[in-house]
């Protein structure tokens, strides 16, 4: 039996994701995301507990330039899932469903996101 003549589904290799579909993705990764730095969070808070030289170790881990990074783009997820979040309660709502406006409102939750970010990033370090 040929397959030759048989029209291919597309797949992830040959069909673009619309931007709608690509922020909806980046939001539910975004939740799963936030999980593991509240269990970052976690450790920093029990480290505090648990006296001066367990906070110390935590705090030198935590002060480490890769991990410095990675505290930086967990706070870009926070603040992208809850900009995002808002935008799905606007849509809760019953606006925003076409799809110009649908990708500008992706656009602006990213942009939200980027900007939120840095002013807590330039707050925490002032």
């Amino acid at each position: 039996m040929s397959t030759d003549n048989r029209p291919l589904s597309p797949h992830l290799q040959v069909y673009r994701l619309p931007f709608t579909a690509l922020t909806s993705i980046s939001h539910r990764i975004s939740g799963v995301l936030l999980s593991g730095g509240a269990l970052v969070l976690v450790y920093w808070v029990v480290a505090a507990a648990a006296g001066p030289q367990a906070y110390a170790t935590a705090s030198s881990i935590l002060s480490s330039l890769p991990v410095q990074v990675l505290i930086f783009l967990w706070t870009f997820v926070l603040f992208y899932h809850l900009c995002n979040g808002i935008r799905h309660l606007v849509w809760d709502v019953g606006y925003g469903f076409d799809l110009k406006t649908a990708q500008r409102s992706g656009q602006i939750a990213i942009g939200a996101a980027a900007t939120l970010t840095l002013i807590a990033w330039l707050i925490a370090l002032v």
